[in-house]
């Protein structure tokens, strides 16, 4: 029987919570060579567990934890309120080498707060920073950082985050000359904020493969594996890509559903938008080596 790597799960951290986190986890365990810790009240999610598997055997375990931050509280009053959250509870266990690490669909905000409370920031990281990986036309994928963690942000910042993403490219997307983009509106060395035109020489000295400038376009044309921004201008672009894709689909599905005519050759051609939904959702079936795109890169 292979190795199970442990990983802890927040089961009280999307809105419908628990019943997400718990099919998610059951699913994850049938898949992936994995053993998944599920941390909340313990009472609650052993009934809804025993009711979601059937007396399945599966490589789940239950960790207790009677609080949990809700989407509407604030980071600083939930994490001083709430010591025994179970986003705590669960980065403790990454922390003490219990699980190699840990996931939440809950409050952005607690958790990027209780994360650097618990584990700390490695060595010349000032700030975590939020990535997401996104398609390319390439087939390749794109590494944009940040998006949403850090809405003001000085030059230096932007520079710890080219650093960061260069290796995760490197390290985790096996690219072995990551190619590094700054956000910005245009391509030349002067365009930009005072945050972009400040942060250009700090990156331009790292020793990375820093391009310069790219624009929004760039992420998704696959001239850069890595866009560095700050939170603020990569929130915007996240949600912005995120509401193209939607109106993409609902065109498309109008279309084809106008006519006669499109309706059969709709069903004729079903399986042919399988390859698109693969490569727009990339983390629809992770690897065995990566259970989880990374959305925390500290």
């Amino acid at each position: 029987m292979p190795t199970l790597t442990d990983i802890a799960l927040d089961a009280m951290g999307s809105d419908k919570a628990p019943d997400p986190e718990i099919k998610g986890a059951i699913l994850a365990c049938r898949h992936l060579p994995i053993r998944v810790h599920l941390v909340g009240p313990e009472d609650r999610l052993r009934a809804a567990l025993e009711d979601a598997t059937g007396g399945e055997d599966l490589p789940i375990v239950i960790v207790p934890a009677a609080e949990w931050i809700t989407m509407d509280e604030k980071a600083a009053t939930a994490i001083r309120k709430k010591p025994g959250s179970s986003m705590r509870v669960g980065l403790r266990l990454v922390k003490e080498h219990k699980v190699a690490g840990f996931l939440t669909a809950g409050n952005t905000g607690a958790a990027m707060a209780v994360a650097k409370m618990v584990l700390g920031a490695l060595p010349g990281v000032d700030r975590p920073s939020l990535s997401a990986l996104l398609p390319t036309s390439s087939g390749s994928r794109c590494v944009l950082l940040d998006v949403g963690a850090n809405v003001d942000c000085k030059p230096h910042n932007l520079e710890q985050f080219a650093v960061m993403g260069e290796m995760y490219a490197r390290s985790v997307l096996k690219i072995p000359r990551p190619r590094v983009g700054l956000l910005s509106i245009g391509e030349e060395e002067g365009k930009g904020n005072d945050l972009t035109r400040e942060a250009f020489p700090l990156l331009k000295q790292l020793s990375i493969n820093f391009i310069g400038n790219v624009e929004g376009r760039d992420i998704y044309n696959g001239n850069a594996d890595v866009v560095v921004c700050d939170g603020f201008v990569g929130n915007v672009a996240l949600k912005t890509s995120e509401g193209l894709a939607r109106l993409v689909r609902d065109l498309l599905r109008q279309s084809l559903n106008s006519t006669v005519t499109a309706q059969v050759g709709a069903l004729l051609s079903r399986k042919a938008p399988r390859p698109f939904r693969v490569r727009r959702r990339p983390a629809a079936r992770p690897p065995r080596s990566l259970h989880r795109e990374s959305w925390l890169i500290q």
